[in-house]
């Protein structure tokens, strides 16, 4: 007996497609491979980079006797130096359909020649140069890198792909303080050790990028589209969506204390030996590696903004901590979840946001604006704070900065753009 013909759109002998039903697109998988390779690279970088972060502010406050208000300084140039070049970095790598690795390499490759130069600084000015500069390659490879993630994954994903990439990036955060300390209490010359170190992990990261990052370019832009020029980067502003998400990081980031400054609020208030002080940034860092990804799924399901302004509730509720006369054991733990929490649903997710709004043959330029204002708002917000703690005291200033959060983050709830829930 003749079987009978198998359907339209069914499946013929043996499981297999009958003639001229549709293929099923092969199942996209949760994170791209890009993503991964990406967030390994991060991870090696920041074991590097936070080794010398963990160390920097008891080396420059104890070791060579620097102000509060000359950290704040320097502080200010390390987080905030790199807004200069950010604008560049995104412009040069969306040119020519994308050198996004190009200049991603640069960047990084800037950052780990840095680090031994911090052997040979031993006053305000020559750190000052080789912060810039370290900050400089920070600013050229920030947005590229990012651009990469967007561009490989799907808009419904975004959250959760760069929640991925933090977390890893975090998970270098946490191991960074742990080798400092641990270099630390081995070596006599301790911070001369950290800064070799650091130099060596730095250059294993910028290999990994060069061996296993794909290029990432993008097709040319439509005869209609726009166009990768500075003017048409610029003119990205006049995007509604975007326009009010730059606007919004601006503003909270003037009022967002540096980490260095939180850490050492914590060691005044609990006189934490300074053998110790090292290890403060690992609660912050445990946190964000444990919230990231949560923080970035649970903004692709209710909205990037909601999450994003959430995070800055938990960052307020952090200085409120440190402003109270508790002083329990929980306090630093307290302190230093609600931090990590912070960066969790703040970090990736407000690039997630700014990509909805950025076309693909400018999305390097388009996120480098976004990180622009907030690196330049951070860098003022250092300085301020650092001012402030010189004149009237570390009370007054977290005062100050805990009243300009609680006014920006309403300012930024009722302007939130429409495309981030």
């Amino acid at each position: 007996m003749a079987r009978p013909p198998a359907r339209a759109g069914g499946r013929g002998r043996a499981g297999r497609p009958a003639p001229g039903a549709p293929r099923r697109p092969p199942p996209r998988a949760a994170v791209a491979p890009t993503v991964l390779a990406l967030g390994t690279v991060s991870l090696i970088t920041d074991v590097s980079s936070e080794m010398v972060t963990a160390v920097l502010p008891l080396y420059l406050v104890a070791g060579l006797g620097l102000s509060p208000l000359g950290f704040g300084l320097l502080d200010g140039v390390y987080n905030g130096f790199s807004a200069l070049v950010r604008l560049l970095g995104g412009h040069v790598a969306d040119r020519g359909g994308g050198r996004h690795k190009t200049v991603a390499c640069l960047g990084y490759g800037i950052s780990a020649l840095c680090k031994p130069l911090l052997l040979l600084a031993h006053s305000l000015t020559p750190i000052g140069l080789v912060l810039a500069a370290d900050r400089t390659g920070k600013g050229l490879r920030t947005a590229p890198r990012d651009a990469l993630i967007s561009l490989s994954s799907t808009p419904e994903s975004r959250g959760r792909a760069f929640g991925v990439h933090r977390a890893m990036d975090t998970a270098g955060a946490l191991l960074g303080p742990l080798v400092a300390f641990w270099i630390l209490r081995l070596t006599v010359d301790g911070y001369d050790a950290v800064f070799t170190v650091s130099f060596c992990v730095a250059a294993v990261g910028v290999l990994v990028l060069v061996l296993f990052v794909p290029g990432g370019r993008t097709a040319p832009p439509a005869d209609d589209g726009p166009r990768p020029t500075l003017r048409g980067a610029l003119g990205l502003l006049r995007e509604r969506d975007l326009r009010r998400i730059a606007l919004c990081a601006l503003l909270l980031g003037l009022a967002t204390v540096s980490d260095s400054f939180v850490y050492l609020l914590l060691q005044r208030r609990l006189g934490v030996p300074d053998r110790w002080f090292a290890l403060l940034p690992l609660g912050t860092a445990a946190a964000f590696l444990l919230l990231a990804v949560p923080a970035g799924r649970l903004a692709d399901r209710v909205g990037r903004w909601r999450i994003f302004l959430a995070g800055h509730g938990a960052l307020l509720a952090a200085y409120a901590l440190l402003l109270t006369s508790w002083h329990g054991s929980a306090l630093p733990y307290a302190v230093l979840v609600l931090h990590g929490a912070f960066y969790a649903a703040t970090d990736g997710v407000l690039m997630a946001a700014a990509s909805d709004s950025v076309p693909e043959a400018l999305r390097s330029s388009g996120l480098a604006l976004v990180q622009t204002g907030q690196a330049l708002a951070r860098f003022a917000c250092s300085l301020a704070f650092g001012a402030l703690w010189t004149v009237w005291g570390d009370r007054a200033a977290l005062t100050a900065s805990a009243l300009a959060l609680a006014g920006c983050a309403a300012f930024s709830f009722t302007l939130r753009p429409k495309g981030t829930a």
